[in-house]
């Protein structure tokens, strides 16, 4: 929704009838000149990576959590991988409050707000999500991060919860791990079903990196990330896929689904890191970590995927990266890191990212660099429709010239209705036609009548020249978008 209106983005064709003579057109976010957010400048940030962003509606104001990797320089094991804490007005410039919550050797007051439990291996990620449904106060901001708990069967790798008043003061979820993950060697043989416990050896089970999101279709709380797949040889943690689990509380999870993973269009050595996902617009989206073997230590770059259900996943934008590592030298040249948490805007999405400029696998490394960037999109042009560039068949009176049309499934308009085109056409024209729901053209509201939209805007108003939608009987109507030189990336309509 923008401003109340419903969006219908043209990232694909979920609400295309069929189009004619057009193709789609991707986006790609672009960084700003200076798009490092945040760099590691405290004893326990040799390594800066996961990261999760909130705005304050009311006030604007920025909070950042973001993971800082220290390993064996902490003082002792529950530092070696913590999560810290700044906040920003402008979601450019970012402060590290001091805060007195957890001290670093000699160092009294830092910017960490959570630290692991010290156990077999490092805490690890930070996905928080900052939940205005959760009546109780002291619950609203929450946390999904991996870690290692103690239970009377023993110590066991997996979920753990966390939550806090303000996003600063967090309490831990005393019941943990709340789902179990795989941990131990690669190419293990899977375990036979009657043989004795392996605690750790879990096929089809989440891994230790997730991301959290509340999904306002099913009305859960949502976590998707890695989960290891079998190899050609049949043994495990192979390579990541996508998994999810999902709760109604935050506490009591799924059993973990395999959601989607690597297939032969994919090259043989790249594989899923995590798979952070939000919701806008009716529609799921995930900044796949596309993690590359090929290179020492791994890099990775960012897919965008696209889902109608949270479930059946589309990867329509595979030959070009959605974000790309940055320049060699750069703090980003290596890793990205995305999260589930993209602010938008009124006029364009930010999405924070963590980053090192070596390997997914270079934390150790002292004279690597990382950080966290941003880049930047207008608002909901992920991907849109435009013409091809010369269509020419034998059914045309005469070859075209990038023109095309779009007819989308019928819309119920009323008089109140109002119409908005989030599109390009500077180099030529968007006219909106209205059909009748049999496909016929209306008088008054053919693309003669159409008021041509010939700039680039994020909010051009659709109009006719004669009349206006307030002279149609309330039904279902077909909109056929004629575009010339022209991408439109959606379609806002208010029927209030």
């Amino acid at each position: 929704m923008v401003n109340g209106y419903q969006t219908l983005l043209f990232v694909d064709d979920h609400h295309v009838l069929y189009r004619a003579g057009t193709r789609r057109v991707f986006c790609p976010a672009k960084r700003p000149a200076h798009h490092r957010v945040l760099a590691p400048t405290e004893p326990w940030e040799v390594a800066i990576g996961w990261t999760s962003i909130h705005r304050d509606e009311e006030t604007g104001r920025y909070g950042l959590w973001y993971q800082a990797y220290t390993g064996d320089l902490a003082p002792d094991r529950r530092y070696g991988c913590v999560v810290c804490y700044a906040e920003s007005d402008d979601g450019l410039h970012f402060v590290k409050p001091e805060l007195d919550l957890f001290p670093f050797g000699d160092i009294e007051r830092t910017n960490i707000v959570l630290i692991g439990s010290g156990g077999h291996s490092l805490r690890y990620c930070n996905s928080v999500l900052v939940d205005e449904r959760d009546i109780d106060p002291n619950r609203r901001y929450k946390m999904a991060y991996f870690d290692w708990g103690q239970t009377p069967q023993g110590e066991f790798p997996g979920l753990h919860v966390a939550f806090s008043p303000d996003g600063i003061h967090w309490q831990k979820h005393s019941n943990a791990p709340l789902s179990n993950i795989s941990y131990g060697q690669l190419a293990e043989e899977v375990p036979f079903d009657d043989a004795p416990d392996k605690p750790w050896d879990i096929p089809l089970s989440m891994s230790d990196g997730t991301d959290v999101f509340f999904d306002p279709i099913r009305q859960v709380y949502a976590c998707y990330g890695k989960m290891w797949i079998d190899g050609p040889d049949g043994r495990m943690r192979w390579k990541h896929a996508m998994g999810r689990i999902e709760s109604t509380d935050f506490i009591n999870w799924s059993k973990p689904e395999l959601i989607c993973a690597p297939d032969e269009c994919d090259a043989p050595q790249v594989e899923f890191h995590t798979t952070p996902v939000f919701h806008h617009a009716d529609t799921y989206f995930c900044l796949n970590q596309l993690l590359d073997r090929a290179v020492d230590g791994g890099v990775i770059d960012i897919e965008l995927m696209l889902s109608r259900d949270g479930f059946d996943w589309q990867r329509p934008f595979r030959a070009t990266h959605f974000l790309a590592r940055g320049p060699s030298g750069a703090f980003d040249a290596g890793s990205l890191f995305t999260n589930s948490t993209p602010i938008v805007l009124d006029d364009e999405m930010r999405f924070y990212y963590g980053a090192y400029s070596q390997g997914a696998t270079g934390a150790d490394d002292r004279t690597h660099d990382s950080g966290v960037g941003v880049a930047m999109l207008p608002r909901d042009r992920f991907a849109g429709l435009g013409p091809v560039a010369h269509s020419d068949l034998p059914t045309q009176r005469e070859p075209l010239e990038h023109v095309g049309q779009v007819t989308l499934k019928p819309l119920a308009l009323s008089r109140d209705s109002q119409l908005i085109l989030n599109a390009d056409a500077r180099g030529g024209s968007i006219r909106v036609e209205i059909l009748s729901a049999a496909g016929k053209r209306l008088h008054g509201f053919t693309r003669e009548d159409a008021v041509p939209v010939c700039d680039d805007s994020l909010s051009a108003q659709v109009r006719w020249r004669q009349g206006g939608l307030n002279d149609l009987t309330p039904d279902n109507y077909m909109l056929r978008l004629h575009l010339e030189r022209a991408n439109v990336y959606a379609l806002y309509l208010d029927n209030s």
